[in-house]
């Protein structure tokens, strides 16, 4: 009863305000934008691996199968962390979870600047900046939109992941500039900065719950009560990765998903300036093709948030997928001292493609998995990072053993065929999500 009373007294709140004359804009607008900016600022440590390579083979002499590992380490941190930091953030709250990964963040990117070892590299780029990572961005954005928006949740989706690839955009050439201008530790430095400068937007603009302002959701109908904190997070995001796992759709969504991180954020983010390098092309130069995928990475995913809401999310994930492949045979034939004409086409083309792949992704995860699809999602991302943290260290394996790039494109484009085929297997769900039952 006090609670279905607190809900009513809210209700009735929200209705007063509306009778007074509500703001043209609904608040979860704004929510959105404040996630966007977060995102934006935490996007700078996604952009420094790629350039580090080159810098810290020639100062430490560490192999690029090392420094592979060490950006291997992050990105499987970052993707194991997402689904319990969507069930941190179901019982500490948005902002709090937020704040403290943005923090965890800076720390590890500055003390990056001391380091003598690998396995320092290892610890703080690896397993600091991993944990933090990994504690927001998609997880983050999947909890935002979930909470605030009923309708219209495809098109936000692919605005929140569009602002990884906006702060990519950003930050790649000024830190390209700044490795190439002063070398590698100013450009760690700034990384730290970029990500404590959002900390104090995430504490005094962001706000957990529409509840918390008296409002309903985005096209809800009804007011949603803010729900209890829920106990014991670590526990929960297990209990539903094996309620999850007993579902064939899991299985082909996180496959499918490792593919996708491996095509992009193990291979082209991590290898893709090195391979160029390799070429004869300035790291300056390659550092600004993949900038242009983040210009274009935002008009991707938006598109793809706004075909989400009105076409087969599975058809589009296969499209996306094969035509991804194609492009990656053609790869080796189109990397040159300088950038040609080719070579815009195929960067233009992967960024509409890059993150494309989150909307109809989340949507098929909501479709299967209803209101623990935020954190099924979380595990999905595991599955996406995984895969791009075997890419990572394989890729640099790779160049070591062979001298070049070239076995990575081909075997990266024959595994986006095969993700094509597992999202068409997936089953076209024609019944509400039934709610697991968590012990």
């Amino acid at each position: 009863m006090p609670q279905t009373t607190a809900a009513t007294a809210a209700a009735t709140a929200a209705e007063d305000v509306g009778r007074r004359g509500r703001p043209r804009v609904h608040r979860a607008w704004f929510v959105a934008a404040v996630a966007f900016v977060t995102i934006i600022g935490a996007a700078a440590f996604r952009s420094v691996p790629g350039l580090l390579f080159d810098p810290l083979h020639e100062e430490f002499g560490w192999s690029r199968g090392t420094i592979g590992a060490a950006v291997s380490v992050n990105l499987a941190l970052y993707g194991l962390t997402a689904p319990f930091a969507a069930a941190l953030m179901d019982r500490f709250g948005i902002r709090r979870v937020v704040a403290v990964a943005l923090t965890v963040i800076a720390l590890g990117s500055g003390l990056t600047v001391w380091m003598t070892a690998a396995w320092q590299l290892m610890l703080c780029w690896g397993l600091l900046v991993g944990l933090g990572s990994g504690s927001m961005a998609l997880a983050f954005a999947a909890t935002v939109t979930n909470r605030w928006f009923t309708t219209r949740r495809g098109l936000v989706t692919g605005i929140l992941t569009a602002a990884s690839a906006s702060g990519q955009l950003i930050f790649l050439p000024l830190l390209s500039w700044i490795v190439d201008r002063y070398a590698w530790r100013p450009a760690a430095v700034t990384v730290a900065l970029a990500a404590l400068a959002v900390v104090p937007f995430v504490l005094l603009l962001m706000r957990d719950h529409p509840a918390d302002v008296g409002l309903k959701p985005y096209g809800a109908t009804e007011f949603v009560p803010k729900p209890p904190p829920v106990p014991g997070a670590a526990r929960r995001a297990v209990t539903v990765l094996f309620s999850a796992a007993r579902t064939g759709p899991f299985w082909l969504l996180a496959g499918s998903f490792a593919i996708c991180g491996a095509s992009t954020n193990g291979l082209i983010q991590i290898h893709l300036v090195p391979a160029a390098h390799d070429h004869g092309m300035p790291i300056t130069a390659a550092a600004s093709l993949l900038a242009v995928v983040g210009v274009f990475d935002v008009v991707g995913t938006v598109a793809s948030g706004w075909l989400t809401d009105r076409f087969e999310p599975r058809r589009l994930l296969a499209v996306y997928y094969a035509l991804r492949g194609v492009s990656l045979l053609f790869l080796p034939i189109l990397l040159a001292p300088s950038v040609r004409p080719p070579m815009i086409f195929f960067i233009v083309f992967y960024g509409l493609d890059w993150v494309a792949t989150v909307p109809p992704t989340l949507a098929l995860c909501r479709e299967h998995y209803g209101e623990e699809s935020a954190i099924v999602f979380g595990w999905v991302i595991a599955s996406h990072q995984l895969g791009a943290a075997l890419v990572a260290f394989l890729g640099g394996a790779a160049r070591d053993a062979f001298g070049s790039y070239d076995v990575v494109w081909y075997a990266a484009g024959a595994l986006c065929a095969a993700a094509a085929l597992m999202v068409l297997v997936i089953r076209r769900r024609t019944a509400p999500a039934p709610t697991p039952v968590l012990a």
